[in-house]
């Protein structure tokens, strides 16, 4: 076989890997799985929030699910405040058509626990009470054009005081904050990459939670604006990324944050939309994503949105000064430790996967055929066993030394032990 032809074959058994694992992650789930595959840990987000470009997502039906200026693909997800669980199955052009995939069970046993909640969740240590929230936006330049006069002003955005306001209620919810006003300017995709920066620095003060906060960007602003309790307000998107390991723990946040909230303040979480990307949220488990209303908002209408929202945030990581200790926080199935060992467990799948490839496609390179592949794998079966012959044979004198019965048969024990001193010397 010529070397151009064991490239083309190595190349071809590492595509198809890549492949198959990628299946494994996708289509063999029944519920949502987290998309990430090497080629994520190369992905720069795209750009996001294309201001006056608008995806529309109807359901078969016609019946509109959601709009949003942001790109959309197939296979995209949203949960709306209903619980009704919508993946988009095609797009063309600026608009989208969704299935129906039923009721989500997870988002309604959070709706339920926060229904019958008697008492504000209890969380296990003073240590986690007092963890902070870090706060942070990656699209610096978003603004609202009613108030700040423009849809973009670069490193100073309005965005930045919809933060900041968010920052200010949850503190006088005895919340410890770490809030970032670092610039992440321009708008483009590697924003996100210039934000981790920023996350990364914020994560080395232990937060509980990390919150990306952004704004939509389409044209119409009667699609966010509500009122609750006489306030007039915008509503709030969560957003989670599929392409990170830790997914299904940012999603199980997103779901408690949406149960909980809505509780105490109906429908102010229109829906969680979970799309291709990362948005830093590989960095931990209770890392999201919010959008505060779109540009054509009033900024203090998102300001007041973002106020209502840092009513549950506290209960639902269980910090600041309502959360007393001896219990576990945030609703039933919560303990991030199980999740991060499945998350640990599926990476080292991942690798492993990746190494095997790799490995088989450097054998074919160098023997140039699968016979003398399998010859080298034998080769080195037969030197490992070889290697560890020593030790084996040792293991094996010690047990007879051990077993023997000194005053029985003293000439025969020490032939033993003089033996194994001569394989210790090996």
């Amino acid at each position: 076989m010529t070397s151009k032809l064991r490239l083309y074959l190595a190349t071809a058994i590492i595509a198809v890997g890549v492949l198959l694992l990628g299946l494994i992650s996708t289509d063999f789930a029944i519920t949502t799985q987290p998309v990430w595959s090497p080629s994520a840990l190369l992905h720069a987000d795209d750009v996001d929030h294309i201001v006056g470009q608008t995806t529309e997502i109807f359901d078969d039906a016609g019946n509109l699910v959601s709009k949003m200026a942001r790109n959309v693909g197939s296979g995209d997800e949203i949960i709306n405040a209903a619980g009704q669980h919508y993946q988009i199955e095609k797009v063309d052009g600026n608009k989208a058509t969704a299935k129906l995939l039923g009721i989500d069970k997870e988002y309604f046993a959070y709706v339920d626990y926060f229904a019958n909640l008697k008492e504000v969740p209890v969380v296990a240590n003073n240590e986690q009470k007092n963890r902070p929230i870090g706060i942070y936006s990656t699209h610096t330049d978003e603004s609202y054009v009613p108030t700040d006069g423009t849809e973009s002003k670069p490193f100073k955005g309005g965005i930045l005081e919809v933060g900041k306001e968010l920052s200010n209620r949850l503190q006088q919810a005895g919340v410890n904050i770490l809030y970032s006003d670092n610039s992440h300017d321009p708008h483009d995709s590697n924003a996100y990459i210039r934000s981790r920066r920023t996350a990364t620095e914020l994560m080395k003060q232990n937060p509980t939670a990390l919150i990306d906060v952004h704004r939509d960007g389409i044209p119409d602003p009667n699609y966010y604006e509500h009122n609750i309790a006489g306030r007039d307000v915008t509503q709030i998107r969560l957003v989670v990324g599929k392409q990170n390991p830790k997914m299904q723990s940012n999603m199980d946040f997103a779901k408690r944050l949406m149960a909980y909230t809505n509780q105490q303040h109906p429908d102010l979480v229109k829906e969680i939309f979970v799309g291709k990307g990362n948005y830093n949220q590989d960095l931990m488990p209770t890392a999201i994503l919010i959008e505060a209303g779109t540009h054509t908002n009033e900024r203090e209408r998102a300001e007041e949105g973002v106020a209502l929202l840092a009513d549950a945030v506290p209960v639902v990581l269980g910090v600041g000064s309502g959360a007393a200790g001896g219990g576990q926080a945030g609703g039933p199935g919560t303990e991030v430790s199980e999740e991060a060992g499945n998350n640990a467990w599926s990476t080292l799948g991942w690798i492993l996967g990746i190494l095997l490839i790799g490995g088989g496609a450097f054998l074919l390179m160098s023997t140039g055929s699968l016979k003398g592949a399998a010859e080298k794998i034998t080769g080195f079966s037969k030197e490992m066993t070889s290697f560890m012959a020593p030790a084996k044979k040792k293991q094996a004198i010690n047990k007879r030394v051990t077993d023997q019965d000194e005053s029985s048969d003293p000439i025969s024990n020490e032939k033993l032990k003089d033996a194994r001193d001569e394989v210790t010397k090996d």
